[in-house]
């Protein structure tokens, strides 16, 4: 079988292949660039997107939106990528510097997009915590200061590699999904 998978982000492919790969699924990117529906969830902008590709391509499409949640100031949500752009991890920590939560999660939304429209959702959620100090050196931004909740290392502290099972359940959902409805 094969799925197109609208990103251009390599982690996101790289969480991708490592599930569908067992299966023999076989992930084509979309080459064609369409525009990020701005939305108040993650799953809004992947399922808008997925069946917009899917039914312009005719094939089965796979999109994925992350949001990042920080309890103590309620945003930025699905805007996480604009507000990165605009808010430095130095200005985030001095926001966050008076509050005692520090906790937060990603909330990852998938969908699956036949060509007639119909879809299959998956929405989980990763729970976060935001440390004191800038530490890591393997991404920049504010993965310097987002630590998965229990570990003690920022999400650049550590290969991407080590961290494939968080950012995969929806794929092995889908798949899961794909095995029980026999399209694969």
């Amino acid at each position: 079988m094969k799925i197109y998978f609208s990103t251009r982000n390599p982690g996101k492919i790289k969480a991708a292949k490592s599930v569908f790969d067992k299966y023999n699924i076989e992930v084509l990117l979309v080459e064609k660039e369409y525009p990020e529906i701005q939305a108040d969830s993650s799953l809004e902008v992947a399922k808008y997107l997925a069946i917009q590709i899917a039914k312009d391509l005719g094939v089965p499409v796979v999109r994925e939106d992350h949001s990042l949640f920080i309890n103590a100031l309620k945003f930025p949500g699905p805007y996480t990528n604009y507000f990165e752009k605009k808010i430095s991890t130095a200005m985030l920590l001095k926001w966050l510097k008076n509050y005692a939560n520090r906790d937060g999660y990603f909330e990852i939304a998938t969908v699956y997009a036949e060509p007639n429209g119909s879809t299959k959702e998956f929405v989980y959620r990763v729970p976060i915590h935001i440390a004191k100090k800038e530490k890591g050196s393997l991404q920049k931004g504010w993965a310097r200061i987002i630590m998965l909740q229990g570990e003690n290392r920022t999400l650049a502290e550590y290969p991407e590699n080590e961290r494939l099972g968080v950012w995969s359940k929806n794929y092995t959902a889908i798949t899961k999904y794909l095995l029980s409805t026999q399209k694969l």
